[in-house]
Parts: C-alpha cells; sequence; structure tokens
C-alpha cells in the first residue's frame, strides 16, 4: 500500500497567495484614520485612510491594519476623524 503525497510534495500552485498577518492591528474608533508609518525618518508620508463598509482598512505602504472598535459604527464626529491619533505612540 503506497504513502499518500504530502502537503510538501504537492507542486506550488501558480498565483497562490499567502495570507501573512499584518505587522500591527491598531483599533481606531473612526473609520477615517491617518498613518505615517512609525513616524520620523523611518516612517513614510502621511496618508488618510477611508474603510468604506468595511471594519477595517490596510496601510499601503507599511501593511499596518486598522480595526474599527466594536460600538463605533455611529455617525462620525470631525473632532474625531484623525482619530488615530488616538494611542500613546501616535497611533
Amino acid at each position: 500500500m503506497a504513502d499518500a503525497p504530502k502537503a510538501e510534495d504537492k507542486p506550488a500552485t501558480p498565483g497562490a497567495a499567502t495570507a501573512v498577518p499584518a505587522p500591527e492591528v491598531i483599533t481606531v474608533r473612526s473609520k477615517r484614520v491617518a498613518c505615517d508609518g512609525v513616524g520620523g525618518a523611518l516612517g513614510h508620508p502621511r496618508v488618510w485612510l477611508e474603510m468604506g463598509e468595511a471594519d477595517f482598512v490596510e496601510c499601503l505602504y507599511c501593511d499596518r491594519r486598522f480595526v474599527l472598535a466594536h460600538g463605533s459604527e455611529g455617525a462620525e464626529s470631525e473632532r474625531l476623524a484623525p482619530g488615530v491619533y488616538e494611542g500613546s505612540h501616535g497611533h
């Protein structure tokens, strides 16, 4: 009786993307957030990101994932719109 082929014996599927977890997940209270990487010389230009109908958005520069906090689905306030700057490290 022959052994079943192992996963490493199978050829890789061309074009198959591997799910890689976000390097950092930041919980925010607004669907509109700003990201500048880690800031300073190691960061990237500040970009504003919109979640739209989703409950998260990822930065195209640094792959940070901004996740809407549970219970934050209400109307947005312009005072809270730059909501990314809520934490101790500016995000």
